[in-house]
């Protein structure tokens, strides 16, 4: 592997987890670019699902250190609108999940499954 390529999966890596977080970043051309500069479709194929997966990942993890006062006091939620809102990400939580790829919801649905923290896949952390 050269260089230039090892960059441009770096790039490809950096794009495809941001657009997987709230920032407003789409990584197709990126990909389609790397992917046309370079002759390895794995390497682009294994960098951009890991940087996707982690930038999720991240995304989870920014809901899971929410606090419900937060959302409390700033987004005038009610406390019960929470508890319900809860039990059915409790129900729904490994469903919901499969939702995450939507552009725009999916950011909300992945933040939501942090802040009420969804298990995944019922692990016990």
């Amino acid at each position: 592997m050269g260089v230039l390529e090892g960059l441009g999966l770096w790039g490809l890596f950096i794009g495809t987890f941001l657009a997987a977080t709230v920032l407003p970043f789409s990584s197709d051309a990126l990909y389609l670019a790397i992917l046309a500069a370079t002759d390895n479709p794995a390497g682009c194929l294994a960098v951009g699902t890991l940087g996707n997966w982690l930038g999720s990942v991240f995304t989870f993890w920014i809901g899971w250190i929410g606090k419900w006062e937060w959302i409390e006091k700033w987004f005038k939620v009610k406390p019960e609108t929470l508890v319900r809102q809860k039990e059915k990400v409790n129900r729904y939580g490994i469903w919901l999940s499969l939702l995450c790829w939507v552009p725009f919801v999916g950011d909300v649905i992945a933040i939501a499954l942090g802040f009420y923290k969804a298990r995944p896949m019922g692990l016990p952390f």
